[in-house]
């Protein structure tokens, strides 16, 4: 009987380069407050944010994509024909077939790379780094792009008090390649569909479709408070789990990026975790709203640029969002 061959490859992998995008649009919570009678002071002092930024009518969360995946390929140093994976978390792509990934690997010049997309929310970086990091050390790929790509403006009703004002568009991209040396640790991941309309949208494409003009375009809801506290407690319980699956302790982190859904969130986590004050925490947040997918990568792309001192240094990621879906790993910094 013939022995199947099983393709293996090499033992570690890391980051290898960084790439962002962001919308071109500065949207303070000024503009915002009227249609949901609220103020800049409260949005403020519920979420962190002073401004989203937000992209233009006519760039597409794809344009976003390519551009953040184009300038993670620059700085990875690799060619081209180097990358034969890309993977892209997205809750935004305009079409449910065919993927976002298939045309960015195209505008890339990364063709016959295999290409896909993710639907893990504001997890979906983390999955894709967890999918790439298996890809690269199975074999099955050398070098990996994962995108986390969102406009989210185009799912946000102007009336909305849960979530809407919350949202911002952009992209941030990595290269996943081989490592001489542990660069990507375990991955945590995990579900929890009992809360699976905690985010959601206000109706289906299918509703809307079947009832023209009596059903409006489907939007993003939050329960705040429900996500608010599954996000502190339950999530902070994962972040542990993870450094300790990495044989780490808080101390070795140099950097904490987490999802950037709310500041109070952060800094919550920062205090049950008791990150000592030489750990850089993001707060990209604040600046830039909340990006769902392109989140984590954003936010480490920012902290880099503000910190380059950081490179080569530990830092504890985590996505968490909409299904409810989770997942956290600690990453060498590029």
């Amino acid at each position: 009987m013939a022995t199947l061959v099983q393709q293996t490859g090499p033992a570690h992998t890391r980051i290898l380069g960084i790439g962002a995008a962001r919308g071109d649009l500065d949207v303070p919570n000024e503009e915002l407050v009227g249609p949901i009678d609220s103020s800049d002071e409260w949005i403020r002092q519920r979420t962190g944010i002073v401004q989203r930024r937000r992209a233009s009518a006519e760039i597409l969360a794809v344009d976003l994509a390519v551009a953040a995946g184009d300038e993670a390929i620059v700085r990875s140093g690799l060619d081209r024909s180097d990358i034969d994976g890309v993977i892209i978390s997205t809750i935004s792509n305009v079409a449910v077939t065919p993927s976002m990934a298939s045309l960015a690997a195209h505008r890339l010049g990364v063709t016959p790379a295999a290409a896909f997309d993710i639907s893990a929310a504001c997890a979906g970086y983390v999955y894709g780094v967890a999918q790439a990091d298996a890809l690269v050390r199975s074999g099955i790929c050398r070098n990996v792009v994962v995108i986390g790509a969102e406009k989210l403006s185009d799912l946000v009703d102007p009336t909305d008090r849960s979530i809407s004002f919350l949202l911002g568009d952009g992209a941030g991209a990595v290269v996943v390649g081989a490592s001489d040396h542990p660069g990507i640790g375990p991955t945590v991941w995990g579900s929890d569909g009992e809360k699976w309309d905690t985010i959601r949208m206000t109706t289906s494409f299918e509703e809307y479709r079947r009832n023209p003009g009596e059903v409006p375009w489907p939007t993003l809801r939050q329960d705040g408070q429900t996500v608010f506290r599954w996000a502190v407690w339950e999530m902070a319980k994962v972040a542990r789990r993870t450094l300790e699956a990495s044989g780490l302790e808080p101390s070795d982190l140099a950097a904490f990026i987490p999802h950037q859904a709310n500041m109070r969130i952060i800094d919550e986590f920062a205090k049950q975790l008791k990150l000592p004050d030489t750990v850089a925490v993001a707060r990209d947040i604040e600046l830039q709203g909340n990006t769902s997918a392109a989140s984590v990568p954003l936010a480490m792309h920012a902290l880099l640029e503000e910190r380059p001192e950081l490179s080569g240094g530990l830092a504890l990621t985590i996505g968490f969002g909409a299904g409810l879906v989770y997942g956290a790993q600690v990453v060498e910094l590029p």
